[in-house]
């Protein structure tokens, strides 16, 4: 069974980071195409934020968040992470981790796992 694990959420102030993971358990990270990160503030309909290529590591973002946010990998420990910087209180959200086989152009469609999401609140 393919299961999919956020953490490092929690609460932080304006302008400072939080470092999320997510770690992959039933399958390696290496049999998905793509890997990404979304999240979803209340009231709001769920955003793409950015992905992973698995084979060459390319790497995508939404322009909301370029410039502030990194996606990255540790094979060893099966875990893609996101980092993010100069966090805003619009970045506030539950961010969630999701995986495909799809290798298509489109990093923010076609998802077969999702994660279960962990918090992250960013006050100002």
């Amino acid at each position: 069974q393919v299961q999919l694990v956020e953490s490092g959420g929690g609460l932080v102030q304006a302008g400072g980071s939080l470092r999320l993971s997510c770690a992959a358990s039933g399958r390696t990270f290496s049999g998905y195409a793509m890997v990404g990160w979304f999240r979803q503030a209340p009231g709001k309909e769920r955003e793409f934020v950015a992905a992973m290529r698995w084979s060459g590591g390319s790497t995508y973002y939404a322009d909301s968040v370029k410039g502030r946010f990194t996606i990255s990998r540790d094979n060893t420990k099966n875990t893609v992470y996101l980092q993010g910087n100069s966090l805003k209180p619009e970045d506030t959200a539950v961010y969630y981790c999701a995986a495909r086989y799809y290798s298509g152009t489109d990093p923010r469609r076609e998802y077969d796992y999702w994660g279960q999401g962990t918090q992250v609140t960013v006050s100002s």
